[in-house]
């Protein structure tokens, strides 16, 4: 079986909780050729309070407003799709889980909107997709793209193209993933992360433009500036990363994940005392208990 879902597994389509080996799209769906479908990375935590998923609204009011900018009309409600998506996990038997709403266009050849659509959720055990160890990454040869070409702010599935792009680049060079620019050559994200880094005791990350406004981005920063880390939003060059203290990637996917090196060049700590590794504990704490205020940054 694959590994997103095995022979007992349901994911919720069209209305239906169906057998994942069971669901079915059409070859001729616009979305299979052109791209065009909006999606949402979401966590489930079993905590102290029982199964929580983190964030939902802010996830899924993320999610239709994706779908309204692609022209796509999701006949569900938040609350709907909030509650769909517990009742999914216990029909899965799982209280920890990452979860995956798509929204899809049906068949249509055109490139007009999209028209009918559908509405998938599927959830699996899912670590950190690149590891639980600090990353070394590279500065890719692709850049973000332009906000006069893409509605940055939506999650949609065809901006990934780039996001393979440079990764798949970033793999085949030796590096664990890439780190983009934008068309200005200022520092932008990560395939499918937002970046932080850290200077004399300052946080620093890229401000909204070119890149995606992460749900986890937007948590960091709110941790931090409670527990007094200062951040700043700006854009900085190539060499201001590379010469930092520490440096992070962050999104729902990888939570919080360290890097070690940029272009080769190790960063001047180590990811143990970084600014960077707190806010990890932070908010692995937050979204397993919903506290952190008795944590303090030393």
């Amino acid at each position: 079986m694959d590994l997103y879902f095995k022979e007992n597994t349901i994911v919720f389509l069209n209305g239906k909780f169906v057998p994942a080996t069971e669901a079915k799209t059409g070859v001729y769906d616009q979305s299979l050729h052109y791209g065009n479908a909006v999606f949402e990375g979401i966590r489930a935590y079993h905590t102290s309070q029982g199964t929580q998923i983190f964030k939902a609204r802010e996830h899924y009011q993320r999610l239709l407003n994706s779908a309204e900018r692609m022209y796509m009309k999701v006949p569900y409600t938040l609350e709907q799709l909030t509650s769909l998506t517990y009742q999914l996990l216990e029909h899965n038997h799982l209280s920890s889980a990452y979860i995956r709403p798509l929204v899809f266009a049906g068949p249509n050849m055109s490139l007009k909107g999209a028209g009918k659509v559908s509405v998938m959720i599927a959830v699996w055990e899912w670590g950190n997709y690149l590891g639980n160890d600090v990353l070394d990454v590279m500065i890719s040869s692709f850049q973000r793209p332009h906000p006069k070409a893409f509605f940055m702010e939506a999650k949609v599935a065809g901006h990934y193209v780039n996001s393979i792009l440079a990764s798949t680049e970033a793999q085949n060079e030796g590096y664990d993933d890439a780190l983009l620019l934008d068309n200005e050559g200022n520092v932008a994200e990560g395939p499918g992360a937002n970046f932080f880094y850290e200077k004399n005791g300052k946080l620093y990350t890229s401000p909204l433009g070119h890149i995606l406004p992460g749900i986890t981005r937007s948590t960091i920063m709110q941790i931090a500036r409670q527990v007094g880390i200062e951040i700043i939003e700006k854009h900085s060059k190539p060499e201001d990363v590379m010469s930092a203290d520490g440096a992070f990637f962050t999104s729902t996917a990888l939570e919080v994940c360290g890097i070690r090196a940029i272009n080769g060049t190790k960063l001047r700590k180590d990811w143990e005392d970084t600014l960077g590794y707190q806010l990890q504990a932070l908010y692995k704490q937050k979204v397993l208990l919903g506290e952190y205020e008795s944590y303090a940054i030393i």
